[in-house]
C-alpha cells in the first residue's frame, strides 16, 4: 500500500503536467482504463480460473455502478480539479478521503463508533484532522477569493486575480466532488466483494465497463476536437501507460487487502 501510494504520487504530477500541456482528461481517463483492461486481463484469466463466481445481474449493475463512480466521475472530476488548481495542492486535498468515507460508512450504517474505544477515537480524531488540513489548504494555497463583505477591500491583481482565484475555486469543488464519488466507490465495491470476490477479475471487468463508458462520455465531449485522440512517443503515452498499470493495481491491493472488511478497507 505505501509503494502504491508512492507510485499513485507520480502518477499525478505526470497527468498534470500533460493536461497542462494540452492533453484531454476525458481521453486520458479512456486510454488509461484501456491500458488497464489489457494488463490486468491476463493475471485475471491465469490467476483466477475456476474461481470466479456466476456472473448475475445484481453483480453486473453493481459494476456497473462501479465502473460510474471510479473510472467515469471520480478520475475526470479529478483530473479537471487539478488542472485547475496544481498537482501538490490536489494530492493534498485527495487526504481528506477516508474521512469522507468514514462518514458515509456511518451514514450507511457501516461503520459503528464507540466512544470510549480508543479505535474509534482514533478514526474520529483522524477525520477531524483530515478535515481540518484540508481546510487549511484551501485557505492558505488558494488565491484571494471575494466575498460581498470584503468587496473592494482587493486591488492587486484586478480582473486576472479574480479569474484566478474563480478557477481555483472551481477546481477545489471539482476535487472534493471526486473525493465523494471515490468514497461511494469504496463503499459500494466492499458490497460487491462480498458477492464475487474474485478481485483480479473484478478489476478487469470495472476497467472494461468503464473504458466504454469513459468513451461514450469522451466521444461527446470532444466531438468538435478529433485531435485530441492523438497521442505520440511521448509524456501523453507514457502518462497513459503508467496511469493504466497504477490504476489496476490500486485497485487490486485493495480489495486483496479488505475483503469482507466492509468500509474498514479506506
Amino acid at each position: 500500500m505505501v509503494l502504491l501510494q508512492v507510485g499513485f504520487a507520480g502518477m499525478y504530477f505526470i497527468a498534470v503536467a500533460s493536461l497542462k500541456h494540452g492533453m484531454s482528461h476525458f481521453v486520458l481517463v479512456v486510454y488509461r482504463n484501456i491500458v488497464a483492461t489489457a494488463v490486468m486481463a491476463p493475471f485475471a484469466l491465469y490467476f483466477e480460473r475456476g474461481l470466479r463466481p456466476k456472473m448475475t445481474i445484481t453483480i453486473f449493475i453493481k459494476i456497473m455502478g462501479l465502473a460510474l463512480l471510479e473510472p467515469v466521475l471520480d478520475q475526470n472530476l479529478y483530473y479537471m480539479g487539478a488542472n485547475l488548481t496544481s498537482a501538490g495542492f490536489a494530492t493534498a486535498l485527495v487526504n481528506i478521503l477516508p474521512a469522507v468515507t468514514f462518514v458515509l460508512a456511518l451514514i450507511l450504517r457501516m461503520e459503528k463508533v464507540r466512544l470510549r474505544s480508543l479505535h474509534s477515537q482514533a478514526k474520529i480524531a483522524g477525520t477531524v484532522l483530515t478535515v481540518a488540513g484540508a481546510v487549511l489548504m484551501v485557505l492558505y494555497h488558494g488565491p484571494v477569493v471575494q466575498f460581498p463583505w470584503t468587496k473592494g477591500q482587493h486591488h492587486a491583481g484586478g480582473a486576472a486575480a479574480a479569474a484566478d482565484g474563480a478557477a481555483w475555486l472551481k477546481g477545489t469543488i471539482m476535487t472534493v466532488a471526486a473525493c465523494v464519488a471515490w468514497s461511494c466507490f469504496f463503499i459500494l465495491q466492499s458490497s460487491t466483494l462480498r458477492d464475487y470476490p474474485a478481485e483480479l477479475s473484478l478489476t478487469v471487468l470495472i476497467c472494461s465497463v468503464g473504458s466504454v463508458m469513459s468513451t461514450a462520455v469522451a466521444v461527446v465531449a470532444e466531438r468538435a476536437n478529433t485531435h485530441a485522440w492523438v497521442i505520440g512517443f511521448d509524456t501523453r503515452l507514457f502518462t497513459v501507460v503508467y496511469g493504466g498499470i497504477c490504476a489496476p493495481a490500486w485497485r487490486t491491493t485493495c480489495r486483496a487487502s479488505c475483503r469482507g472488511k466492509g468500509a474498514r478497507c479506506t
